[in-house]
């Protein structure tokens, strides 16, 4: 928007640059340019405001609570990009139900510390979050229903509540050879939930290795 009134702005400098001397010209008057600034000001902030919502980056992760195979979309902000807030979709295979599943998962990212080898290569020593999973199926539910006796189950087994911590490294793309995305991360993380949590307490038939699951991805920023 600033490019655009710049070149509108130098046209009618060329223009006026172009007339006779004696040509008698219109000015605008001080109060009605003045409300074309503030007109152009709050259309600049409107855009800026809807451009924040175009997904940064795009997401593909293996397992982690949130189905064999998710796909996302997030954004990143903060003054070094430290915050991200991730959509997932995912996919669950049926193995012992009836059918397929698919899952649908919200997640906010925090990576506090960025350690940079060289121009095109960088490590994120600690990637920490939580997010919260649900298996959009009938089977599973927020309450629970009628046909259960009353506490028989108290807790949902539709919402998960998960947390965890990895760690990332990123490879910026030469501008060059860029063609769909800025840079690729490749990450992994260790991860539980609510559920794992409080089966663990008070279980010691519940090992280590059935609370916590590990996860892969790849991250593509986009812009």
């Amino acid at each position: 928007m600033k490019k655009l009134l710049f070149n509108i702005l130098c046209a009618i400098a060329a223009i006026v640059a172009s007339l006779p001397a004696n040509a008698q010209i219109d000015t605008i008057p001080h109060d009605s340019l003045q409300r074309l600034l503030r007109y152009e000001r709050r259309l600049e902030r409107m855009q800026q405001r809807w451009q924040r919502l175009i997904p940064a980056y795009g997401k593909v992760q293996y397992a982690g609570n949130m189905g064999l195979l998710s796909f996302g979309v997030g954004w990143a902000y903060g003054r070094n990009k430290q915050w991200e807030t991730d959509i997932f979709v995912g996919f669950l295979p049926k193995y012992d139900s009836d059918k397929a599943k698919v899952t649908m998962t919200f997640k906010q990212n925090f990576m506090p510390w960025k350690c940079r080898f060289n121009e095109m290569w960088h490590f994120e020593p600690l990637a920490c979050g939580l997010y919260l999973n649900t298996v959009l199926h009938n089977d599973f539910w927020v309450h629970q229903p009628d046909r259960y006796p009353n506490g028989y189950y108290w807790f949902s087994t539709r919402i998960r509540t998960n947390v965890y911590i990895g760690q990332r490294i990123t490879f910026k793309i030469p501008e060059r050879r860029r063609f769909f995305a800025r840079s690729i991360t490749a990450f992994y993380e260790i991860s539980t939930c609510d559920y794992y949590i409080l089966s663990h307490i008070g279980n010691k038939g519940y090992s280590v290795c059935d609370l916590i699951s590990l996860s892969f991805g790849i991250k593509m920023q986009i812009f």
